[in-house]
């Protein structure tokens, strides 16, 4: 018959190659969708556009503000701080032209508002070959007989200390009179952040127990509170970003 040698249909003997439907439907396999793009978020961003401005501290001579920076970096990267030097003579003044200040108490301006934060030990700074420096801790009574200069940029006022041997020269400032102590001519009484501040290896200090403490404190102006001024307040009053005020 004709038939004879012919292969069925749809069977393929061996070695021939077998045909596949390369056409697959393209529903079967939809093609993979970009990813969504998403924008960096950044920690106590603004929510809204907002004019670019700066914090503007005051600090007094031996104010150790480093922590509160800190912190505010973190929670107000958008605002920078630029911390301004001011002297404690002149910080009433100064205060009004600043968002706030750390200032020296006391300080009277009803414009003002003020936040007390840490008081400092008193100390008396003397040279190295001072008879002072035999005791721990000194006392008013123990500084009679002493030459004690009074800094002209004085932050803890005015001194009454019997016995004690008032100086033929004008006042000095802080880094001088140190600096002056160190010969050992005299002694300067000051609070303990200036003795660090102004350290040096020929001069040591004491305690001085009966001594005024020097109150370090927050002030800025009433009708300057401003969201920025209360973000500070909530910082050095040790709130997290999530604490109501």
């Amino acid at each position: 018959m004709a038939t004879q040698g012919r292969r069925p249909a749809g069977r393929a003997g061996k070695g021939s190659p077998v045909r596949r439907n390369k056409a697959a439907p393209a529903q079967r396999f939809p093609a993979p969708r970009p990813p969504k793009k998403t924008s960096g978020v950044v920690f106590d961003a603004p929510t809204e556009a907002e004019e670019p401005r700066t914090f503007r501290l005051g600090v007094v001579p031996g104010a150790t503000p480093g922590k509160w920076i800190d912190a505010w970096k973190q929670r107000m990267p958008h605002v920078p701080v630029e911390l301004v030097p001011i002297a404690v003579a002149e910080q009433r003044e100064a205060v009004h032209e600043l968002d706030a200040a750390l200032v020296r108490l006391p300080l009277t301006d009803d414009s003002l508002h003020v936040i007390t934060l840490y008081d400092e030990v008193p100390v008396v700074v003397a040279s190295v070959e001072s008879h002072l420096l035999a005791a721990d801790e000194l006392t008013i009574a123990d500084l009679a007989g002493e030459l004690v200069m009074v800094p002209s940029d004085d932050p803890l006022g005015p001194l009454d200390i019997p016995g004690a041997v008032a100086p033929r020269f004008a006042p000095l400032p802080v880094a001088e009179a140190i600096a002056t102590a160190a010969t050992g001519t005299g002694i300067v009484i000051v609070p303990m952040s200036l003795a660090r501040l102004h350290h040096r290896k020929d001069v040591e200090h004491r305690p001085l127990a009966d001594g005024p403490t020097s109150t370090v404190a927050l002030a800025w102006r009433r009708e300057r509170t401003t969201p920025d001024v209360e973000t500070f307040i909530g910082i050095v009053r040790g709130r997290t970003s999530n604490s109501s005020r």
